[in-house]
């Protein structure tokens, strides 16, 4: 745009981020303190001073720079996060191309991060950026980079189009129960409407959502399959992979944040760095933890979908309050897809457990299970309730000469050794409840030592009893809670995997 005062060509290389506001064109608009060359002397603020800030129109004479739009297509990010001068940031914001937005406001008298939409955890710093003795930082989501009252947000409404055509490459057949559900999955995608897939573990849900996808893909929409787990990650993508060869997938996790295509499996922590872009959002795991608690990652969710796009929830265990959402629709599968009935897990009283780990022996009724485990060949998963407890578990192991690695949200190899012990490189493997969701092994016989523990609840007692019978070739899994007393959680999630066999069954979807 031209007959601006502004001189675009120089950056001074100052770091200070106060803005001053100024008209272009009949538009008022931001201008950097860095960028700013006119003889007036305009008052300079932190981007937070602003309460409201105009979209500017796109000016179609403009040409953009196609790697910064495809760097900010639909994504939420920080002046650092962007390797890109402020020089082209600015040129594109005035342009229409990009949107500014202060990172921290204060909306109805009360603050709030703009990231990740906290109105609680706030601090306050000396800031050499915006020269105050007082700038504000959210404390909330720090660890994905500090977001202060004087930090701009910059997002883009701008889209790639994608003319590829991309096929579904599977040959499987749905079951009855995986049918119904992927036309409620096709439906609400056309419809943009939201449902809920609520599918026993081992029903295959994941193939219930492939037509779903391939329909979405064949109109070029975004999609995101958004997990709490980098594990389900890890698992998803290859599969994905494998049936759709043709699209670029971006596994987005810890470590791994910058995405290559409209396609993305991502942990909720990684949406926070989205906005309005995904027009299919499916969230797998709906009721896992940390996603269950914390309504931030809920709020990155909903910050990164757009608001007219379908939203589709899948998960074994939906909490009773979830459910009671207004109008939700709910699609049950009871089965799995291979038409054994779930594995009703054994309850086993093992006596004062922990006393005897302490002493470094283990219980004889587990080690007279896992012997009986071993002579079958089945690998064997362990859950513990802690940290701690898998570590001692496993010295304890160790002087007994039985073969075997742990794994928990701490260690830093637990793919490979997921791999290892999917590979039945490893006998054993015991774990923290890291491991309850995501994660198929063929004919693995599972055990939990201190079912009675409050980590122990019933949705996570479900999830655990279904990673065992997964397989068509070994449908009946082995699962016992080994406890020092009954709990109303053990009872309840016994009683909910028999209720969904006897559902599968008067629906005639048993064998």
């Amino acid at each position: 745009m031209a007959g601006t005062a502004y001189d675009y060509e120089i950056e001074n290389g100052s770091k200070s981020m106060r803005f001053a506001s100024d008209m272009l064109k009949n538009y008022p608009v931001l201008v950097p303190e860095s960028l700013h060359h006119s003889s007036n002397s305009p008052q300079f603020y932190p981007i937070g001073h602003y309460s409201s800030i105009p979209t500017i129109p796109i000016n179609k004479q403009f040409k953009p720079n196609l790697s910064l739009l495809h760097f900010l297509s639909g994504r939420h990010l920080l002046r650092d996060e962007l390797p890109f001068t402020l020089h082209d940031l600015h040129a594109h914001y005035l342009n229409g191309y990009l949107h500014i937005e202060p990172g921290i406001q204060t909306i109805n008298g009360k603050i709030a991060c703009m990231r990740c939409g906290s109105q609680q955890s706030f601090s306050k710093f000396s800031c050499a950026r915006c020269q105050s003795s007082s700038c504000q930082y959210c404390r909330n989501c720090i660890i994905m980079g500090k977001v202060t009252f004087c930090s701009p947000l910059y997002s883009s409404s701008y889209k790639e189009k994608r003319e590829e055509t991309t096929t579904l490459q599977w040959s499987g057949k749905l079951s009855e129960g995986q049918k119904e559900a992927s036309d409620a999955v096709i439906l609400a995608i056309k419809t943009n409407q939201s449902v809920l897939i609520w599918a026993v573990c081992g029903s295959g849900k994941t193939e219930v959502l492939f037509h779903g996808l391939a329909h979405a893909l064949s109109e070029h929409k975004s999609v995101c399959i958004a997990t709490p787990r980098t594990d389900v990650v890890l698992e998803l993508a290859p599969r994905l992979e494998s049936v759709f060869p043709a699209l670029t997938i971006s596994p987005l996790y810890g470590g791994r944040s910058e995405p290559s295509s409209s396609f993305v499996i991502s942990t909720t922590h990684q949406l926070i760095r989205y906005k309005d872009y995904f027009d299919v959002m499916i969230i797998d795991e709906v009721d896992a933890f940390p996603y269950n608690i914390d309504a931030s990652l809920q709020h990155h969710v909903n910050k990164a979908r757009k608001q007219s796009g379908s939203l589709i929830y899948l998960t074994a265990t939906p909490s009773q309050l979830f459910l009671k959402q207004e109008n939700l629709q709910v699609v049950r599968i009871p089965s799995r897809y291979h038409g054994s009935p779930l594995p009703v897990p054994t309850f086993k009283w093992v006596g004062n457990w922990k006393k005897k780990i302490d002493a470094g022996k283990a219980p004889q009724i587990l080690m007279d299970w896992i012997k009986r485990q071993m002579g079958a060949k089945k690998p064997i998963l362990v859950f513990l309730p802690s940290i701690k407890m898998v570590e001692k578990v496993k010295n304890v192991f160790d002087s007994h000469h039985l073969s075997c690695e742990f794994v928990h949200s701490e260690d830093e190899d637990r793919a490979a050794k997921v791999l290892q012990f999917r590979k039945k490189e490893i006998p054993i493997l015991l774990s923290s409840t890291i491991l309850e969701r995501g994660i198929t092994i063929e004919n693995v016989a599972v055990a939990v030592l201190g079912a009675e523990d409050d980590v122990f609840t019933e949705s996570a007692l479900v999830q655990i009893a279904g990673r065992a019978g997964r397989s068509a070739s070994f449908p009946e899994g082995d699962v016992s809670f080994f406890h020092y007393g009954k709990t109303t959680a053990m009872v309840a999630a016994g009683r909910h995997i028999r209720k969904m066999n006897q559902e599968a069954k008067a629906r005639g979807w048993l064998k």
